[in-house]
């Protein structure tokens, strides 16, 4: 067993010595295996991005309070006598001044250019009550001032703004009709609703001709209750067919169908470009074998067994595969890393504005997935390597 794992060593020291000789080959290889890890880790930081901006969107003590049987906000509605049964639960928490925590709101989608390209894309245009800032945790007005209510003024999230065209504060818009003025700008650390635009939600049931119908009702949960105290209170009041999550859990469920779709895409357009990048790793380790053929005829000969040669074959083999994973992992973190993007939201058919995240997880995926390719292309020219016959091998002194 000393004796194996010494002639393992000794062959696999000998083979690393001699990489930087066929560099060029070797660079072939570490580059393919690069490529494809960042076409990989990027297409799935898009999944991660997207489910980070929604995930790290919501709060545990936020109620989204929809219709029964409603799939989103934009299948939900509230007429005022409800509104009203939901005003008077008493799970709902109050502020200093003693007002309630709710926010009844009302959601909807305005065509508005790309920033970035001549089409257009549908922009999440929400009407929210007074206390609406209030309930979202990470809510920061960072230009301008808040809209004022009963007027035309928009306030417009960090995110729409780098995605769309013409929404920087000072700028007129006219959507659905009407005049509208941007009068601020937020941030709430990256979450969903920086891909909003926010008014008074009365003046947005006036234009959109709804009435005095909202869609969905958020409610801040009062010290030592919960969510689901909350919806226990107001599923048993008979004036009302409610469905209530948490916040964090509405989102979570949001992003699940999109960021499966996207992770799916992103897996098979790696097994794809993974085949072509296994062919050229093949083709280097063949190559780097048949450079090497006295030198193993000779090991052979002198007593050293087809294990360690094999062995040191794939050693080779997943080195290169390690460094082309960490070069596409890094190439990913550096150039794609934290740019903001957006993608369709199925459930709103909005678009969300996300940004791309390459987490630590995504860079140990990538480097994984080039050892795994290396490892499959040094399989066959380790055992024929192994199987070279000595005789022949020596010839080529």
């Amino acid at each position: 067993m000393a004796n194996a794992i010494e002639q393992i060593g000794a062959v696999t020291a000998m083979n690393l010595r001699n990489i930087p000789q066929r560099w060029s080959s070797s660079l072939v290889a570490v580059m393919g295996i690069g490529g494809v890890t960042l076409v990989l880790v990027a297409l799935l930081s898009i999944g991660a991005g997207f489910s980070a901006a929604l995930e790290g969107s919501g709060s545990d003590d936020v109620a989204m309070i929809m219709r029964s049987g409603s799939v989103s906000e934009m299948s939900s509605y509230f007429p005022p006598d409800q509104v009203t049964a939901v005003t008077n639960a008493p799970n709902i928490r109050r502020n200093a001044n003693n007002e309630l925590m709710l926010s009844p709101e009302v959601f909807g989608v305005v065509s508005v250019p790309l920033s970035d390209k001549d089409s257009s894309a549908n922009l999440p245009l929400r009407g929210v009550g007074p206390m609406a800032n209030q309930l979202r945790r990470e809510f920061k007005l960072v230009e301008g001032k808040m809209f004022k209510p009963g007027t035309n003024e928009l306030i417009v999230g960090n995110g729409a703004v780098k995605q769309y065209k013409g929404l920087e504060v000072g700028e007129k818009v006219r959507w659905l009709k009407t005049d509208w003025v941007i009068v601020g700008r937020f941030t709430d650390d990256g979450g969903l609703a920086e891909s909003e635009v926010w008014g008074d939600a009365a003046t947005l049931q006036q234009v959109w001709q709804r009435g005095p119908v909202v869609q969905t009702i958020r409610a801040k949960v009062a010290d030592g209750s919960s969510v689901k105290a909350l919806k226990d209170v107001l599923t048993k009041n008979p004036q009302l067919s409610v469905d209530v999550l948490s916040e964090k859990q509405f989102y979570a469920d949001q992003q699940k169908t999109l960021s499966k779709v996207i992770n799916n895409i992103g897996l098979w357009i790696g097994i794809i470009m993974g085949f072509a990048a296994l062919f050229a790793a093949l083709n280097t380790l063949e190559s780097a074998v048949a450079s090497r053929v006295r030198e193993i005829a000779t090991l052979r000969a002198i007593g050293f067994g087809a294990g360690p040669v094999v062995f040191s074959v794939l050693v080779e083999a997943m080195i290169l595969g390690a460094i082309g994973g960490l070069v596409g992992g890094l190439c990913a973190f550096v150039f794609l890393n934290g740019i903001t993007s957006s993608t369709l939201n199925f459930q709103s058919f909005s678009q969300i504005t996300y940004a791309f995240t390459v987490t630590p997880l995504l860079m140990l995926l990538g480097i994984g997935y080039g050892l795994l390719l290396c490892l499959l292309a040094g399989i066959l020219p380790g055992i024929r390597a192994a199987k070279q016959p000595i005789t022949e091998g020596l010839r080529e002194l």
